[in-house]
């Protein structure tokens, strides 16, 4: 699952191609024709993949995602990012396929897949690997990346890194990366008396929490959860690594959520939706609806990961001093995901090349493309989210130190969930899969007082070990 997003949901939508070089609209859709085995020039540099794309090589390649004009600040930042790119690399030209909303949708990109029509350069979430290789979609990366093409290499995190490895090979270059926490409501954490500079941080304590937030009353509920489109099973997950436990185990082939520790998760989150009252009555919530209630001060925390404030201020009117972030409760593992760019198997060797040099100056350098913070805060877009954060070292030094410079909210508010990092584990196998069974263990949960939970568990169990055994 992914964050705002959804990394999460994917909409369906129309897709426009532009040329990003020109900056001149052209309309387009279907099957990338980019699926040429040699350079538009006529040089084949392809002899030695670790060598950096030359200068002068000319080539066309197409790029999933590009902001649609609705977001005018961020297509304005793509377009100058393509002028600057091509100040190196006057020879590339960038063709940028923008789609509404979000960037993809599950049955379509699956279709994609199958057709072989995705562009060259194609927008995935780490959990999308395991589906990307079994429809040989990816061209391995692996010779063609290292401290010469991208030079931040050593700096970044291994673990996100790891998500786009398969058998010690390279599929992806990531993008952004997330953590879960517990994000709060100030206003209402104060009106109940909490300290919203101290969130939560067992289980017990949101339960607590929740119950005093509740009995403000006038609808305002303490803790929410979702239940609904594969979430409440994403988050369900979440909460089972925040206590120390599994959902899938390390062979990837059968369930391990039906044991103490989940009965535990899901004993708790009974008691506050009956015997507390804690989470409201409306339930079977998708992503989005909690983002609502909390934006609105009906609802004081939930589960989430840090760029849903973005989207609450951006998209729903809400105001940055409003909210804060602390580490998930239990704080033994927390669910960790992102997106990333694979590209296409097939195509020329010059054109991996010319897709890597992009997206290393539009995602991967310190100070440049998307983690230029100055020009961020000048456009009006949000500066200072915690993530995406995927530095380490003297890169991370500096990108934290331009984000705080920068800053346009108050990043103090976050400080707990900065200062307290929990270790991020992926989704589970077949992770899309597995939530849908799980949504129905967090429905009954929450839409049902006496809802049987062993039986919940067991029937979950043999569903989830079922979709494990499929090819």
């Amino acid at each position: 699952m992914r964050s705002a997003r959804i990394r999460r949901v994917r909409r369906v939508c129309a897709v426009t191609l532009v040329s990003a070089l020109t900056l001149t609209a052209l309309a387009a859709c279907g099957t990338s024709s980019s699926n040429d085995s040699d350079d538009e020039s006529g040089n084949n540099s392809s002899a030695d993949p670790s060598a950096p794309l030359d200068p002068k090589t000319k080539v066309t390649i197409t790029i999933d995602c590009m902001p649609p004009k609705a977001k005018a600040a961020e297509l304005k930042e793509w377009n100058e990012d393509v002028a600057e790119f091509n100040k190196t690399y006057p020879n590339v030209t960038i063709e940028g396929r923008s789609t509404p909303g979000q960037c993809l949708e599950p049955p379509r990109f699956t279709a994609m897949l199958k057709a072989k029509s995705q562009p060259d350069v194609f927008y995935t979430y780490f959990t999308d690997l395991p589906q990307v290789l079994d429809h040989d979609g990816a061209e391995d990366i692996t010779a063609y990346v290292n401290d010469k093409s991208v030079p931040l290499l050593k700096d970044i995190d291994p673990n996100v890194l790891g998500s786009l490895q398969h058998e010690g090979k390279l599929y992806g270059l990531p993008t952004s990366n997330y953590t879960m926490g517990l994000l709060i409501n100030r206003k209402l954490f104060k009106d109940a008396g909490l300290d919203p500079d101290s969130p939560p941080r067992t289980w017990e304590e949101v339960r607590t929490a929740a119950k005093k937030i509740a009995d403000l009353g006038d609808g305002v509920a303490g803790f929410g959860e979702y239940s609904a489109g594969n979430t409440g099973g994403w988050h369900f997950t979440a909460q089972m690594y925040s206590v120390g436990g599994e959902v899938v185990d390390a062979s990837g082939k059968k369930a391990a959520f039906n044991t103490d520790l989940g009965k535990q998760v899901a004993e708790n989150l009974h008691a506050m939706r009956w015997e507390d009252d804690s989470m409201g009555k409306t339930q079977l919530l998708k992503w989005g609806d909690l983002q609502k209630q909390i934006a609105t001060d009906k609802l004081g925390m939930f589960l989430a990961a840090p760029d849903d404030i973005a989207y609450m201020v951006q998209q729903l009117g809400a105001e940055y001093e409003n909210f804060g972030m602390g580490p998930i409760p239990g704080g033994k593992a927390t669910l960790a995901g992102g997106n990333n760019y694979m590209i296409k198997k097939g195509i020329s060797s010059d054109k991996v090349k010319a897709a890597i040099a992009w997206l290393n100056f539009k995602n991967l350098t310190v100070g440049k493309g998307q983690f230029d913070w100055a020009r961020t805060k000048a456009d009006k877009l949000p500066v200072g989210v915690p993530q995406p954060n995927f530095w380490l070292n003297e890169s991370k030094t500096k990108d934290d130190a331009a984000r705080a410079e920068n800053a346009t909210m108050p990043v103090a508010n976050f400080r707990t969930f900065m200062d307290n990092p929990v270790a991020g584990k992926a989704e589970p196998a077949k992770a899309q899969e597995v939530y849908k069974v799980l949504d129905n263990v967090m429905s009954g949960i929450l839409t049902n007082e006496k809802a049987d939970i062993d039986k919940l568990l067991d029937t979950a169990e043999s569903q989830v070990n079922q979709v494990l055994a499929t090819g």
